[in-house]
């Protein structure tokens, strides 16, 4: 009863140890550190050793060599990261924003597969989930610059969606079009792969696309020349997006770099620029 009373004292003083908490928050949250810095790099080694340890699991041919030493590896990778992320819970002022945080919903279902895999076996494959836990790498070598780039893409994407989907649209229509004529074309001939309209639309599709599976082929001359007609189709409008999200970079590009300052009016500032190089007044439309 006295040793439980104590380990009870003991935890409480555990849970509300600040100074502990701090240190600990040091390390795992900030990479400025030489700590900090070397428990993300060897993170981002543990999980790229998991991720190669699962997708070696999944080859039936190795397990009875080295299946044993992957299953044991993979013990080890879950508790590492289920210790990480209570810790990270234990030392973060605000335990449920973290834990509600896109890093922590992804820390949470990197490991939860192993453990539901416990009762469905399959399920612990979608460890692979740690991939996006290489995210991390951008905090810990400085580089979220390069998703200024990112974000100009997204951006662009955003601005150009309406073309997009017009001409998804138009591509779709052509498709079913062109899936159609080939089923009249070809699909009353004898044991043709053409044998009903969502096949030809398949095909329409694989051939406009230049992927070319070449589980369907057309028999007749008039099939033939049509399956060449779209192959040539095929090539420019794959280069019609790509035409679309340039033009709109391009303008997004122009827009940030023309923007003025409020306060002395000047523009031609860099890209992503929130304070103006000349006055160094906010800029109202910089990014924050």
């Amino acid at each position: 009863m006295i040793f439980c009373r104590r380990l009870r004292n003991k935890w409480q003083e555990l849970l509300h140890d600040e100074q502990l908490k701090r240190r600990i928050y040091v390390i795992i949250f900030e990479s400025d550190t030489p700590m900090g810095k070397l428990f993300d790099v060897a993170l981002i080694g543990f999980i790229v050793l998991s991720i190669l340890v699962v997708i070696a699991e999944s080859i039936k041919s190795w397990d009875s060599v080295i299946g044993p030493y992957l299953r044991m590896s993979e013990y080890i990778f879950t508790f590492f990261f289920t210790l990480e992320y209570v810790l990270r819970l234990y030392c973060s002022p605000k335990p449920r924003r973290y834990a509600l945080s896109f890093f922590g919903i992804v820390d949470l279902l990197s490991t939860l597969p192993f453990y539901i895999g416990w009762i469905f076996g399959t399920a612990r494959y979608l460890l692979v989930i740690r991939t996006f836990r290489l995210i991390r790498v951008f905090r810990v070598f400085k580089l979220f610059d390069f998703l200024n780039e990112g974000h100009l893409l997204l951006r662009s994407l955003v601005y150009s969606s309406r073309k997009i989907i017009v001409f998804f649209l138009f591509v779709l229509i052509m498709v079913i079009s062109i899936g159609t004529l080939m089923y009249m074309i070809e699909g009353q001939c004898e044991d043709s792969a053409f044998n009903n309209i969502p096949n030809s639309i398949y095909w329409a599709i694989v051939t406009m696309t230049t992927v070319g599976y070449g589980d369907i082929t057309p028999e007749t001359p008039l099939g033939r020349f049509l399956s060449a007609v779209v192959m040539l189709l095929g090539y420019t409008i794959i280069a019609v997006p790509t035409g679309i999200v340039s033009a709109s970079m391009i303008q997004e590009q122009k827009r940030r770099s023309s923007q003025k300052c409020p306060h002395c009016g000047r523009s031609e500032h860099e890209e992503g620029a929130s304070f103006c190089k000349y006055c160094g007044g906010r800029l109202e439309s910089g990014d924050k």
